[in-house]
């Protein structure tokens, strides 16, 4: 916090647009903060806005982060939510959780332009350490499912291609999922069985239809991997990322070249489970299931077979957002 008038945030990111630093003022009675440029200063001006505790004092922050941008990793939700719980320092909340998550991703929506889903702001905040988390964007429920075997890593490939969740097609499957939807009489795809969808393919467009498809079948695949991580059946698990990652390759098109080989090349190693894009698509990241063991064949195999260069980070699940102490 700081006596001096208004609030400054610099952006030690060095991919992060310019400037690095944005200065603006507060008020008393919760100030509308208008989005514009810098773009990464957005995120930070909409979690202030849809803060749930008024009266924030000035402050000057500094914001550090070593989540790759545009790199499918969530970095959006992870700067989101690391400043609500800065906030949460200056300014306590009522301390609930879930509201934590719906105000950043209401910034998200109001502040950089983007009609995101929940789950990157859910499991930045209720992620447990050596666990995954099976999130039900209904009711707005998780269920932490162990994921702590110490023979096991997760390995993460930035293939290094850029995009935009903003200017992608993101908002484009989104409305695609809707109009299946409303086609079969739906609130969401959720209420459509395989069997509802297939009854109605004649009248829906190719397109829609492999989108619902896409969508149906993954919320499947989702509950059979919690399943499968339950009972430690790694090779199912995997089998299931594969599935996923064709899917969403041949059904939902979000997929790109690069990923595809990201993928391929990883499925060519001896102990790994299995493989699949993540994020928004279009570029950005894989994430791999495979034992420790294998772990540098993996990333030399990787490098070897993809036409690009790959950045490696060898990852287990860990905690979600928490204050450190600087002692």
């Amino acid at each position: 916090p700081t006596s001096g008038q208004g609030v400054t945030v610099v952006t030690a990111a060095e991919d992060a647009d310019e400037p690095r630093r944005v200065d603006f003022s507060l008020t008393g009675d919760g100030c509308s903060l208008s989005p514009g440029l810098p773009r990464w200063a957005n995120y930070v001006k909409g979690v202030i806005q849809h803060y749930r505790a008024p009266g924030l004092p000035n402050f000057r922050a500094v914001v550090a982060s070593s989540v790759p941008l545009g790199g499918g990793l969530s970095s959006s939700a992870s700067l989101e939510v690391a400043f609500y719980t800065f906030l949460q320092q200056l300014k306590p909340d009522n301390g609930e959780k879930l509201g934590k998550v719906l105000a950043c991703q209401q910034a998200e929506h109001t502040h950089a332009g983007v009609p995101c889903g929940i789950m990157d702001q859910f499991v930045s905040v209720f992620a447990r350490e050596g666990h995954a988390l099976l999130i039900d964007c209904r009711s707005l429920e998780a269920t932490s499912v162990p994921l702590a075997d110490p023979s096991l890593v997760i390995l993460i490939t930035n293939s290094n291609i850029k995009h935009s969740l903003t200017g992608s097609e993101y908002p484009t499957r989104r409305r695609h999922c809707e109009q299946a939807a409303s086609a079969l009489g739906k609130e969401s795809l959720r209420d459509v069985t395989i069997k509802e969808l297939e009854e109605a393919k004649e009248k829906l467009d190719d397109v829609i239809y492999r989108r619902a498809r896409h969508v149906i079948e993954e919320i499947q695949r989702t509950v059979q991997a919690a399943e499968a991580l339950k009972k430690g059946s790694y090779k199912e698990f995997g089998q299931l990322m594969v599935e996923s990652h064709n899917s969403l390759r041949d059904l939902y098109e979000v997929s790109c070249k690069e990923l595809d080989e990201l993928v391929s090349a990883a499925m060519e190693v001896e102990g790994v489970f299995g493989s699949r894009m993540t994020g928004g698509g279009f570029g950005g990241s894989t994430v791999t299931l495979l034992q420790a063991h294998a772990i540098d064949e993996a990333i030399l195999h990787i490098q070897e077979k993809y036409s690009g260069t790959p950045t490696f980070y060898v990852t287990t699940p860990s905690e979600g957002s928490r204050t450190l102490s600087l002692i």
